[in-house]
């Protein structure tokens, strides 16, 4: 895989497994992240690459609803060639009582699920358009599938999410830009365990039983299934949904 990837929200959860995978198959890493300490705690994203695989990795402090530090974090990928892979992972989830949600809640999830997506995706577009070809993924969600009552804005951001990779599959294709989405079910990140308490919860079993293979998945069936799209194995695929989420939702 030789390729530069810019990773948002690299530091944690998803986008640390998925920066690793990237690295352990070759590629060079941009994280982009608002922290560069992991939360789950652990060595830096960047270091941790250079230190298991042969992978340059760099570290750039992104705040995505910030079209500047989106631009940077782009740029700052020149130095290991130019990207040719981004991963719009960086996002927030919680819980909600929808006749209680203020303008101000509403704004900043839309602002870090949506146009930080938005805006990634264009300025990594405008260098792979220039360039001849690239992939964009962007990080969505099961909720961005189906309607969920306790979920009602992070569920209009992530469909949001879903439609846009629809809408730059068509605009970006003839350029030789691949765009996909990713929709994670219940995965164990510090989303399901401190943002949203789940994980070691009855929560928990109540998802279990609603998922066919019984488990959580891990941070690393996200990375899977990124590297896949960020792969020539994909390269007839664009425009498309990779649902990962054990089989829960079109099981039900």
């Amino acid at each position: 895989m030789e390729d530069v990837a810019v990773v948002t929200g690299g530091s944690s959860g998803n986008g640390r497994a998925i920066a690793r995978r990237f690295a352990a198959e070759g590629a060079d890493i941009v994280v982009a992240d608002i922290q560069e300490s992991p939360r789950e705690g652990g060595e830096p994203t960047h270091d941790l690459i250079e230190a298991e695989t042969d992978a340059k990795a760099t570290f750039v402090e992104c705040d995505v609803t910030k079209v500047d530090d989106l631009e940077s974090a782009v740029e700052a990928a020149e130095e290991f060639g130019g990207v040719t892979v981004i991963v719009n992972n960086a996002g927030i989830f919680h819980g909600e009582e929808f006749l209680e949600v203020d303008e101000d809640e509403f704004g900043r999830m839309m602002d870090i699920n949506v146009k930080g997506v938005f805006f990634g995706a264009q300025a990594a577009a405008k260098r792979m358009v220039e360039t001849g070809g690239g992939r964009i993924i962007n990080l969505a969600s099961v909720a961005g599938l189906e309607g969920s009552g306790e979920f009602v804005t992070y569920c209009g951001t992530k469909g949001a999410v879903r439609l846009l990779t629809y809408a730059m599959a068509a605009k970006l294709g003839p350029d030789g830009v691949r765009v996909n989405a990713i929709h994670p079910g219940l995965i164990e990140t510090s989303m399901t365990t401190d943002d949203y308490p789940i994980m070691g919860t009855d929560a928990e079993a109540d998802f279990l039983q609603a998922i066919p293979t019984r488990r959580a998945g891990q941070p690393e069936d996200v990375a899977d299934a990124a590297l896949y799209l960020a792969s020539n194995l994909s390269d007839y695929v664009t425009g498309e949904s990779l649902v990962v989420d054990g089989g829960m939702t079109n099981t039900q």
